[in-house]
């Protein structure tokens, strides 16, 4: 059977899976829609958790930035597992016995003002869509590559596939269809890392095989450091970064994944406190799965790639004789080979030498076809791929539908609709979303991971400080809170649209606010959203004496704290 047409079964399998799920689970009341009627087991919920937070950042582009960036690349993986556990242990289960299953309610409520929760319903859409380019980027770059059809093309069928089970199932029938796609994903991650691994260096946990050494008895990083220095690159385990920009994009990731708002409304699909917590937990071990994978297969893909392209002599394989992966990702337009010196060799290398343009995000998706493993592999991967960014996706899509119809229309705007309208409001805010998000997946902003890294940066600058000061701040005050929100976000949503599309050249070491890259910028307008909130604290009244009361009770979060939409 050949490759080609293993992935059509799998890819369709998959999607006839997840749709079918949709149609079991599909939401037949608002509660449905929002949070699956809070009623859906710890473990379960913990691998949703993981399927909804693991995006195509994650599955696609985080290795590949590993691959290309070594040191430096790093800071993603520590970012993001780091700002897990601070939201797992930290944010949750005050947040689930609070009981509102939106931020926007959360804030909304907490700081007893309509402004708070319209200032964070914006900060909501603004953050989500930033969120879903990448992942809708992520789709297109797989569907290009493995159904043979354009980058927008693939887009277009992913938009069409989540619109079937997001609008009709909400977050019941995408809680459910999360777990079949996390089985999904981290099955086609680790089977061709095991592979490779072996491959490579004998040893069939690629965690311990990426710290030993290859089949020629020469260390993994040692052999990573000798190529990438041979070819013009710095060492694979130096970094490049500053230590203070390093410090702030890690900063952003972390705090922006305690205030991703797709990610918190998953404690609210279990039935009380205590299976917050459990969930959170379960959510940390299947995440560590990939994560703890992740270095390997970014190095082992490095030196299979630079190997197969420039050939074990590195002197640059007859342009005749290119691989077979390199043939078919060129097809894509995602790598390229200028043969500048007209001698029919590839080169790569990272200096005035180098002859090929490779995008980061194919490293995971070509990794099975640069090792040269068996067809079924390269057909899961697919899957995998996929699976990784329809999941997130609709989240992130889901919570933009909520902000809508819950915390604009029902809970400010339009209070006396019926739930039946709710949910209609929900799902046609849901199809307008999909529609958005394709067009961002079109025209992205950037690579996959750091699309996904402004997002985290918009997050951390307006979300986490509200909730941080909201749970352990009893008098902090409405005003204080929406200063710090919109200043917050203004300040890093304009340094990052500064930097990245209205003066790009200009986005250098050497013009940024002291030394911090846009992608680290979040954590700067998270000090500025703290500052801003306190100061003006200091100036106003405190919250009054029953907001109060309610901010000491979920100090100790005990009980069940159902969720509610009043």
């Amino acid at each position: 059977m050949s490759t080609q047409l293993l992935i059509y079964i799998f890819v369709l399998s998959s999607f006839a899976l997840y749709i079918g799920i949709a149609i079991w689970a599909r939401a037949g009341s608002t509660k449905d829609f929002y949070v699956a009627s809070g009623g859906v087991h710890p473990i379960p919920n913990g691998m949703a958790t993981a399927a909804d937070w693991m995006s195509a950042a994650s599955f696609i582009s985080m290795a590949g930035l590993i691959s290309f960036l070594g040191y430096d690349g790093s800071v993603y993986l520590m970012g993001w597992t780091g700002g897990y556990v601070l939201l797992a242990l930290c944010l949750a289960p005050y947040l689930r016995k609070f009981g509102k299953f939106t931020v926007p309610d959360f804030i909304g409520d907490r700081y007893y003002s309509q402004t708070a929760r319209t200032v964070a319903v914006v900060c909501a859409i603004f953050v989500s869509f930033t969120y879903v380019a990448g992942q809708m980027r992520g789709v297109g770059v797989v569907f290009s590559r493995f159904l043979e059809v354009d980058v927008n093309m693939g887009v277009i069928i992913g938009m069409g596939i989540v619109f079937v089970y997001a609008v009709l199932g909400g977050m019941k029938g995408i809680t459910y269809t999360q777990v079949a796609q996390y089985c999904v994903m981290i099955f086609a991650y680790i089977v061709p890392a095991i592979f490779i691994s072996l491959l490579i260096t004998g040893n069939p946990i690629p965690q311990i095989g990426f710290g030993g050494t290859t089949t020629e008895g020469i260390a993994v990083l040692d052999k990573l450091d000798g190529l990438n220095q041979d070819l013009g690159f710095a060492a694979y385990t130096d970094g490049t970064k500053s230590m203070i920009d390093i410090f702030f994009i890690t900063a952003a990731l972390m705090v922006g994944t305690a205030g991703l708002p797709h990610v918190i409304v998953r404690f609210f699909t279990v039935p009380n406190v205590t299976d917050a917590r459990k969930s959170a937990g379960w959510a940390l071990f299947f995440i560590a799965l990939l994560y703890t994978t992740a270095p390997a297969v970014g190095g082992f893909a490095r030196i299979n790639m630079i190997e197969t392209i420039n050939g074990a002599d590195g002197a640059g394989t007859l342009y005749a004789e290119r691989p077979e992966w390199v043939r078919n990702w060129e097809t894509t337009g995602l790598i390229s080979h200028n043969d500048t010196n007209g001698d029919g060799r590839m080169f790569y290398s990272g200096d005035d030498r180098n002859e090929m343009t490779i995008d980061r995000d194919i490293m995971v998706l070509a990794n099975p076809e640069i090792a040269d493993l068996p067809g079924w592999v390269i057909a899961l991967v697919a899957a995998g791929g996929l699976a990784a960014a329809l999941s997130t996706a609709a989240g992130l899509l889901l919570v933009i539908s909520t902000s809508i119809s819950h915390d604009l229309l029902k809970r400010n705007l339009m209070p006396n609709i019926t739930d039946k309208q709710e949910l209609i409001a929900a799902r046609i805010a849901a199809a307008v979303a999909i529609g958005i998000a394709g067009y961002l997946g079109i025209n992205p902003p950037g690579f996959v991971a750091q699309v996904v890294a402004f997002a985290f940066g918009l997050a951390a600058s307006s979300f986490f400080p509200a909730i941080i000061l909201g749970i352990f701040h009893k008098r902090m005050n409405k005003e204080g809170a929406v200063a710090g929100m919109i200043v917050g976000i203004v300040f890093t949503a304009s340094y990052i649209i500064f930097f990245k599309f209205i003066n790009p050249a200009a986005n250098t070491p050497d013009n940024w606010f002291f030394g911090i890259s846009p992608e680290g910028i979040g954590t700067l307008g998270m000090l500025l959203n703290f500052a801003v909130a306190l100061v003006v604290f200091k100036f106003t009244k405190p919250a009054p004496e029953e907001v109060q009361e309610v901010v000491e009770s979920i100090r100790y979060p005990k009980g069940v704290g159902e969720a509610s939409a009043h």
